[in-house]
């Protein structure tokens, strides 16, 4: 049986902080939320290695530096209120709350959300890039996944000065991204390559061709 304190320790100090995770309360939030929780039965001995993590047939968690990075990046305070769109088995959303934002999670697969709420979060189902506009707005919004484009229905949930993160693909290759929102539109500044699942519903529609 793995030691997954001293697993958690390691990610820490041996992924997060070599990687660029610096934010004092998402470290903190890592180093004490049980990622293990969130992870299939039968995977919970990777729950801490830094690669993708299947959690159903077409959906993986985001590896811990990737997703400890993007958190660092965007910066979120306790008080906010953020969504999690692709919320999975609520790992994401549970670092958020012990962060102390106010978090309103969505997912579109009925297993995942039954296994989000059995580990004690509150997720809605839902279609993801159409987000949760009953709850908006929206502080910061996290993807907790790979994404073609980011839709302006999902966009226009976040506050003026709101934050969104997430990994966008481009050509094949998805590369971190967080964007903050001024005067109604959102730059977004990339931060570094990653391997990162998907979320489903985000695809850029097909060029037309000859």
């Amino acid at each position: 049986m793995q030691d997954f304190a001293v697993a958690r320790r390691a990610m820490i100090d041996s992924q997060l902080r070599p990687q660029g995770v610096t934010d004092r309360g998402v470290l903190a939030a890592m180093a004490s939320v049980e990622r293990e929780r969130f992870v299939p039965a039968g995977s919970r001995d990777f729950a801490y290695f830094d690669r993708p993590l299947k959690i159903g047939a077409d959906r993986s968690m985001m590896p811990p530096a990737a997703l400890g990075r993007l958190l660092s990046e965007a910066a979120p305070v306790a008080g906010e209120k953020a969504l999690v769109v692709g919320a999975g088995t609520g790992y994401s959303a549970a670092l958020l709350s012990a962060i102390g934002l106010n978090v309103v999670a969505i997912e579109t697969d009925e297993s995942l959300v039954g296994v989000a709420k059995d580990a004690g979060i509150e997720v809605a189902k839902g279609d993801l890039a159409k987000g949760h506009a009953k709850a908006a707005p929206y502080d910061f919004i996290l993807l907790d996944g790979a994404v073609e484009q980011l839709p302006d229905t999902l966009l226009e949930q976040l506050v003026e000065g709101g934050r969104v993160a997430a990994a966008l693909v481009d050509r094949g290759v998805s590369r971190l991204v967080v964007g903050r929102k001024v005067h109604g539109s959102v730059g977004l500044a990339t931060i570094v390559d990653a391997d990162v699942g998907r979320l489903p519903g985000f695809e850029r529609p097909k060029a037309f061709t000859f």
